[in-house]
């Protein structure tokens, strides 16, 4: 099997090469907080170091409405890692950002004071709308050149963000870039981007792997409890331009769906038979409709204990799975397309491309 490099990510350089300048980009959600630090290097970045820790942060958010002490304690223990990387490497900027469980806990505010109290990092509880932003800058080195219209669908822990993107007035060369000129000016609905890329729509829905899972925990039978969040995620679709308009010929058009979560990744995994992830592998794939169903089809048959003792799910995962899978089912039901593209990429990706790109770091190397 040809083990491609990742589109957008320059090779992993040797330690001599790794001078600098470094730029750091930390995601705090629901689940999990997640470090990437990396370099301007042709174009592109290369991550020199990275961190990825479950913490669970909004494990008992459905149910309380605030974070858990457990949770924040899980938290500020992984922040104090990430402040000691981000001294050693001396990034010249760094953008760290908290989203939808911090968004949504009554003691989020409060919690991230006492992040900077403690670790001295401070973290900016982002909105919907840039957390959408981010993760379509993210995925931009993914989208094809022949791509009419743009689905980015991002499945966090505590929400997920949709954003359909219209790029049939942009010149196959440049629509990668003209979907990461999308700004916190220009992310809105209806606007365009300088090289024509028009944001048809978007929304953030405020139900995640972790939090749909907390809604339906007590309903015993896993065949139901999986229908049950499926129907419950498309019916907060209703305010979606998209889904009001229905899968009409013009929308469908050319329609490329390129998904990013850990959902995603692991049913990519599976559908390639991986027992143990290879991002080499899995990011930038395309999975047709059917090989997902195939997969969402397998996780049911394994059932919970299944699920659990599965290598290429994990046990931190087991749990996530199936609520990640009735929301990506859903999405690929209302909208048919040929094949999703895979993303092991998002908001980290999206605000080293937009911090480096804003600082002229891409421009010094050409």
């Amino acid at each position: 099997m040809n083990k491609a490099r990742p589109k957008g990510l320059a090779p992993k350089p040797p330690l001599s090469a790794r001078e600098g300048p470094f730029y750091a980009a930390l995601d705090l959600g629901t689940n999990s907080c997640r470090m990437l630090i990396a370099t301007p290097k042709g174009g592109h970045f290369q991550i020199v170091d990275a961190f990825s820790k479950s913490v669970r942060l909004g494990l008992e958010l459905e149910r309380t409405g605030s974070l858990s002490n457990a949770g924040i304690t899980r938290t500020v223990q992984a922040l104090h890692v990430c402040a000691k990387k981000l001294k050693l490497k001396g990034v010249v900027a760094k953008r760290l950002v908290a989203t939808e469980a911090c968004r949504r806990a009554t003691n989020g505010e409060k919690f991230m004071l006492r992040i900077r109290a403690e670790t001295g990092l401070k973290l900016e509880i982002i909105a919907p709308s840039e957390e959408a932003r981010l993760a379509v800058v993210g995925c931009a080195p993914l989208v094809s050149p022949q791509a009419r219209q743009v689905l980015v669908v991002d499945i966090g822990g505590g929400s997920t963000e949709l954003v359909w993107i219209d790029l049939s007035g942009v010149n196959p060369e440049n629509k990668t870039k003209a979907m990461m000129e999308l700004s916190p000016g220009n992310g809105t609905k209806g606007l365009k981007t300088p090289l024509g890329a028009r944001v048809v729509d978007w929304i953030s829905v405020p139900l995640g792997v972790a939090t749909l899972m907390q809604r339906y925990s007590d309903v015993g039978d896993d065949s139901a409890r999986f229908a049950l969040m499926a129907w419950y995620f498309e019916e907060l679709l209703e305010d979606f331009a998209p889904y009001i308009e229905g899968s009409t010929r013009a929308m469908m058009d050319g329609l490329q769906v390129i998904g990013t979560s850990g959902t995603i990744t692991t049913v990519g995994a599976m559908h390639l038979g991986l027992k143990r992830y290879d991002r080499t592998l899995v990011d930038g794939m395309a999975m047709g409709a059917e090989d997902v169903n195939r997969v969402v089809e397998n996780f049911l048959r394994l059932g919970p204990a299944g699920r659990r003792e599965e290598p290429g799910i994990g046990r931190d995962r087991a749990q996530l799975i199936m609520s990640g899978s009735a929301i990506l089912q859903t999405i690929l039901r209302i909208w048919p397309t040929r094949h999703i593209r895979v993303a092991d990429r998002g908001l980290r990706e999206g605000m080293l491309y937009s911090m480096m790109n804003a600082d002229g770091a891409f421009e010094r190397q050409s």
